[in-house]
Parts: C-alpha cells; structure tokens; sequence
C-alpha cells in the first residue's frame, strides 16, 4: 500500500509541474507578441522626408516627419524617401571622402561615362553633376523599377546628344553654360513624360578637358589658334589704324581741293565782274578811266620800286636822278 501511495503522490507531483510548465509559457508567449505588436507598430520619419505607407502592397497614406502608428506584424510597411534632401548623381568621378577638402576618384568604368564625341569628331571627357529632389515619393518608387538607374541613363543619353552637336572647342569654352542649360530642361521633360516625381535643381559640368592621351596634341592646336587669333587681331587693329586715318587725309584733301577751287571760283568771278564795271566805266569817260587806271597802276608799282631813272630826250646834259629810297638804305 506504502508503495502504490507514494507512486500516486510523484504522479500529481508531475502533473501539477506540467500545469505550471504550460502556464508560464502562455503568459511568455502573450508577452513576445505584445512586444512584438507594438515594436511593428511603432515608427519615426525623419525631418528631411516623407514615409510611403503600403498595406499588403497598395498605399494607404503618406506621412510627414514624426512618430507615427501602423498595422504591426508586417501588415503596413513604412518606406522612407528623401523628399526633402537634394540627390546628386556624379558621372566621369566619384566623391571617395566628402569635405573641406573633398577628395574624388576617377577610374576605368567612370571613364567610359565622361568620354563623348563632339560634333567635329573630337573626343573630350566631360564630367558633370546631376542635383535632384523627389517631389512625388508614391511616384518615385511605382512608376520606373530602378529610377536612379534610370536618371543616370537618361542623364548620360541626354548629355552625349548635345555634346554630339556641338563643336569640340565650344564644349570647351564658352558653351559649358549652355549646354548645362540644355541638359536640365530636356531631362526635365523626359522624367516628366515618365511620371517620376523627380525635379531637376541643377546641372553642372564639373571639368571638361581632352582625354589625357591627347593632351599634347590638343595643347599644341590651342596654342596655334591662339597665335592666330592673336595675328588676326594684330592685323585688325592695324586696319583700324590706318584705313581711318587713310580717310581723314583723303577728306582733308578733298575739303583743301574744294576751297581752293572755291576760291579761285570766286576770285576769278569778282576779277571778271572788276572787269566788266572797268569796261562800262571806260565807254562812259575813255579818257577819265585811262588816266584812273594808270595813277592805281603807278600806285602799285612805284612802292615797290628801289631806284627811278627818268629819261627825257630834250635834256642834252647830266641824266637826273630822282632818289627814292629811303634815307639810310642801300642806292
């Protein structure tokens, strides 16, 4: 009997440690999915963006930065995008460690990105920056697969067409604000057609130079068209210089000839008008005009005369003589 009640009691021992056994686990499972709910239920959104939340794949809300409250257990997902942030994209380099001093990296698959074709079938490598924000996130994540892929292409599509139809050395000197110009309006466009969300901030072209392996060559033809838009200019200012100063003498002479010939026409006009008055007068008094003329003769020319020999055929004796310089001066 001892024995068969002492095997009743280690069985109810048992038992009652079973009991005990199942209980404590309920209440740890009850726990676990507790905590579980409410750590799936539970997010923050950053300052810099916009949280897309899906229920079993569709969106249900967008939601600003905070802390906000979903259907745990994977029911709602949140997917955090940076609608506040500007993106950028690097083609032909990559930033290895941003700065003050930042520090970029250039290697054989950016290479293959920046080198294009010019439109006068010069190579140059052109290394640019695409800046851009996400403006409609829902957009952004449903309407392209891999929409930075995509921008990178279009980017790289759009850049190498204008490029392609301009000359080497403006691509090189004064276009590189145009054609960064260019870019962002028609990638803007293209994104826009594709529905994206994205907005384009800025374009910019980073460094543009000749692939190394033709620098030389390129120096030595940039050299050679300098010296020749040097000459050209040289040769532009001479022209300035002298066909201008060839047009003022040849004015000048011009406006001397026609004075000259101005003056001679009025003098040989007033000689001839003098000469009619002496005419009309000489047929009014022949002889008071003779007499006129010859005393205004006689005063023109005897001022100028130094000695006077006075000749008369009645005198027989000495020649006289009428002494008209002036006291002092040479006879």
């Amino acid at each position: 009997m001892s024995e068969q009640l002492e095997e009743y009691l280690s069985k109810l021992k048992q038992s009652g440690m079973r009991k005990m056994n199942f209980g404590s686990a309920g209440v740890v499972i009850v726990l676990v999915i507790v905590i579980a709910a409410a750590a799936t239920s539970v997010y923050s959104v950053q300052t810099d963006g916009q949280a897309v939340i899906k229920r079993f794949g569709r969106v249900v809300s967008i939601k600003p930065p905070g802390l906000h409250f979903k259907l745990p257990f994977g029911i709602d997902r949140a997917t955090f995008i940076p609608t506040e942030r500007v993106l950028k994209e690097e083609f032909g380099f990559r930033t290895v460690q941003p700065g003050r001093q930042t520090q970029y990296s250039k290697n054989r698959s950016t290479e293959t990105e920046s080198l294009m074709l010019t439109g006068d079938l010069n190579v140059i490598d052109v290394e640019w920056v695409v800046q851009y924000r996400i403006i409609d996130p829902v957009n952004f994540m449903h309407q392209v697969r891999e929409p930075v892929d995509s921008i990178r292409d279009i980017s790289e599509a759009v850049m190498r067409r204008i490029v392609g139809n301009r000359l080497g050395s403006d691509v090189l000197t004064v276009g590189r604000v145009t054609i960064a110009a260019e870019v962002k309006s028609e990638l803007q466009q293209i994104l826009d057609t594709y529905k994206m969300g994205v907005s384009i901030e800025r374009i910019e072209l980073q460094d543009v130079t000749p692939p190394e392996s033709v620098k030389p060559a390129f120096n030595e033809v940039n050299e050679a068209r300098q010296q020749l838009e040097r000459l050209i200019n040289e040769a532009e200012k001479k022209r300035n210089q002298v066909i201008p100063r060839a047009r003022g003498e040849a004015d000048q002479t011009i406006a001397e000839a026609e004075a000259y010939r101005a003056e001679r026409v009025n003098q040989a006009k007033g000689e001839a008008a003098r000469f009619n008055e002496m005419v009309t007068a000489y047929r009014q008094a022949p002889d008071i005009t003779r007499q006129r003329l010859y005393i205004e003769m006689m005063n023109e020319v005897l001022p100028t005369v130094k000695q006077l020999y006075v000749v008369d055929e009645s005198v027989k004796g000495i020649l006289p003589l009428l002494n008209l310089t002036a006291p002092g001066e040479a006879r």
